[in-house]
């Protein structure tokens, strides 16, 4: 199981997906730097550029939770 979970990481952090065919995707996106808002003060920052892990669920496991 370690291996296959370190492979999983490596996988992701090159940027690929991930597909499990009957569970779900797993892929990265890419979110571009912006200016935000601190909701407690108003001040104005800089959010940095990031990359964020996306799930899909796959058709099958959507059905099967779902029944």
């Amino acid at each position: 199981m370690d291996a296959i979970f370190d492979s999983m990481v490596e996988a992701l952090m090159r940027g690929d997906g991930i597909e499990i065919r009957g569970f779900g995707s797993l892929v990265n996106r890419r979110y571009d730097a912006y200016k935000g808002r601190n909701p407690r003060t108003g001040e104005l920052i800089d959010v940095a550029a990031k990359r964020l892990h996306h799930f899909r669920v796959g058709n099958n496991l959507l059905k099967k939770v779902n029944s």
